[in-house]
């Protein structure tokens, strides 16, 4: 009977053992691209046991791992995380001016920086764990919980995670889970765009495999062997129009071609749209096999392009280089993929959204997560067959991305980032740039933490619970260029925005667009009452504004139609403690924007009022 009992208690302490290579989380993200990590600080920052499953060992996808380290857009909007990133290449290369080296950006840097910024910064995060060549192979949602089995070290694992986030490369996630979405382009009536083709195909942007190139030195050779398939002609334009966006000056310049990506510390990005290393492929439906074999067409592609600089072109001392990429080919660890599957998600930003938000039924912008200014901009130069549609013709005003194209239809507790997001084809190509998904990564992060924290799945959680957590983690929410999170009343503005109490003047501007809140300019008496008006049903029959300029008597009373219990000392000690010029509070005094934003955010509290994912009022 002893050895009996010895026996049962040897099986029961053996089955009570945790199962090896099981973890449980709060959130699981996977992906640790731009917009993975991104999401996995925000997200720990705000107390939440995180998970990053990444299969490359660097973080930070086209940013670093796939080379594209020149920034395209959001210069002047420091948006959050973006604006963090931005200030380490400053500290550590010395100042702005130090990483303006290359023409097409305002900042440029080495991959491998970037990939050790982002190495450091999680693990800063006391809730945040990284997982890195790490493959998941099985994503179920099963008894409340998702459960990942990934591949790591050649032993399956497994996790589980009340919220997970799809941050991969090219939407696999949504794609395993059977979620409906879009690849290629958008037929016309599917979104109401008049620029796109009458019929929606599955042709996606051009990809292309970035290189690195370090200068060695004059008298150095290093060209490569001449690639397989080498074509000169190929190529014969690379050095034409080296200025893409000069189109009325064409230029001859192989050095200016060059300059367009020159990166610090005598290292070049290789990454020319113009009979350069953009190659057509469209791998988003291949298997992990038949990407890799497809891709080793890219890459040859790419060192065709290389070869053909150094050994046509001259630059012989430009070499592959030999301290970014601890890879066997000293090429970067994935491509740089314009376009993954874009996911049917409950709010879609499609272009009118973009070109007009103010005017459109659906008042997305009132949602706004993330923002954005570069342009519309489509590679399709190396597909013959791709409708030909006149990009540069749609110029848009900077914009917001909407919280609901973070969340697939009727999603409860799985959330997209990266460019598997809710937009439509023409969109994605503003979208899908770098601190545009940043942003959307972070976004994605305090959506995450903001229903965990609450106890609530996706459809519940409040729009303006999450905007206020971005907005306390000095991220935009509103396009707003002209007042930045340094700003005294940066909240005030960027509520009273997303409100559309008082609305920003949209100006599509060359490469990087501009939407204006004007903190000085004056207040007119309709425009504030109109823009009052939906949010309070005691307006509704008010009729006493005019084209006046808007004073502190007139806001007063307007503010009383509101609630009657507001005094004129209420205005001003909000306008004191705003830290505005005493002398200037008076009766008559005409108000600005800045002003009036700030009086009525404080008084009234506009943005608690609940709107919906399609940034409606609830009812």
């Amino acid at each position: 009977m002893k050895i009996r009992s010895l026996i049962i208690v040897f099986l029961l302490t053996c089955f009570s053992l945790p199962v090896l290579g099981q973890k449980e989380v709060q959130l699981l993200v996977i992906g640790g691209g731009a917009s993975g990590v991104s999401a996995g600080i925000q997200a720990s920052r705000m107390g939440i046991e995180t998970l990053i499953l990444e299969e490359t060992p660097w973080l930070g996808g086209m940013l670093t791992a796939a080379g594209v380290s020149a920034i395209d857009g959001n210069h002047k909007m420091p948006s959050g995380i973006w604006g963090e990133f931005r200030e380490k290449l400053y500290a550590h290369y010395g100042g702005p001016k130090a990483v303006e080296t290359g023409w097409v950006s305002n900042t440029l840097f080495e991959p491998s920086i970037g990939n050790r910024f982002f190495q450091e910064w999680v693990k800063e995060q006391t809730s945040l764990t990284v997982i890195q060549q790490a493959i998941w192979k099985e994503i179920k949602h099963e008894e409340g919980k998702w459960k990942v089995v990934y591949l790591k070290d050649q032993e399956e694992n497994i996790v589980f995670a009340q919220m997970l986030i799809d941050a991969s490369e090219l939407g696999d996630v949504i794609a395993s889970l059977k979620l409906d979405y879009y690849v290629g382009m958008d037929s016309r009536d599917r979104f109401g765009e008049q620029y796109a083709p009458e019929q929606a195909n599955d042709i996606v942007q051009d990809i292309t495999y970035v290189v690195t190139l370090k200068d060695f030195g004059q008298g150095k050779d290093m060209t490569i062997p001449k690639p397989k398939g080498y074509d000169p002609t190929v190529f014969a334009c690379a050095c034409d129009h080296a200025d893409p966006t000069s189109f009325d000056d064409p230029t001859n310049d192989c050095q200016k071609m060059l300059n367009y990506g020159k990166l610090p510390n005598g290292k070049y990005m290789i990454n020319w749209p113009n009979c350069g290393n953009d190659i057509y492929m469209n791998i988003i439906e291949l298997n992990p096999f038949e990407r890799k074999e497809a891709l080793k067409e890219a890459k040859l592609h790419s060192l065709r392009f290389v070869y053909y600089i150094q050994h046509e072109l001259g630059y012989k001392h430009l070499g592959l280089a030999d301290d970014e990429y601890p890879t066997e080919d000293q090429l970067p660890f994935i491509p740089y993929h314009r376009e993954s599957r874009r996911t049917l998600t409950e709010s879609i930003l499609t272009l009118p959204h973009v070109l007009d938000p103010f005017k459109q039924s659906e008042s997305l912008y009132k949602t706004g997560v993330a923002v954005g200014d570069y342009t519309i901009d489509h590679h399709h130069k190396m597909n013959p067959e791709a409708p030909e549609i006149d990009f540069i013709k749609i110029r848009v005003p900077s914009y917001n991305v909407p919280m609901g194209s973070l969340i697939p239809k009727g999603s409860t507790h799985l959330i997209v980032a990266e460019k598997n997001i809710g937009v439509s084809n023409i969109v994605n190509g503003a979208s899908r740039l770098q601190p545009v998904v940043l942003g959307i990564g972070q976004a994605a992060g305090a959506i995450a933490a903001t229903a965990l924290l609450e106890g609530k799945n996706l459809q519940e959680v409040s729009v303006r619970s999450v905007q206020q957590n971005i907005l306390n983690s000095n991220a935009y929410i509103m396009p707003y260029i002209d007042v930045n999170p340094k700003h005294k009343h940066f909240q005030s503005i960027q509520k009273i925005g997303a409100t559309g109490i008082l609305k920003g003047f949209g100006v599509p501007y060359k490469w990087a667009n501009q939407t204006w809140f004007y903190p000085e300019k004056e207040v007119s008496e309709f425009e504030l009452a109109e823009g009052l008006r939906p949010y309070y049903t005691s307006l509704s029959n008010y009729w006493s504004a005019s084209g006046e300029m808007l004073t502190i008597s007139f806001l007063h009373g307007l503010l009383r139609e509101i609630d009657d219990k507001i005094e004129i000392r209420d205005l001003e000690k909000v306008w004191l403690e705003a830290g505005f010029e005493k002398d200037l509070f008076n009766l008559d005094q005409r108000l600005t924007r800045l002003q009036v934003a700030v009086l009525v955010d404080n008084i009234l509290n506009p943005f608690a009022i609940p709107v919906n994912l399609q940034g409606l009022l609830e009812d």
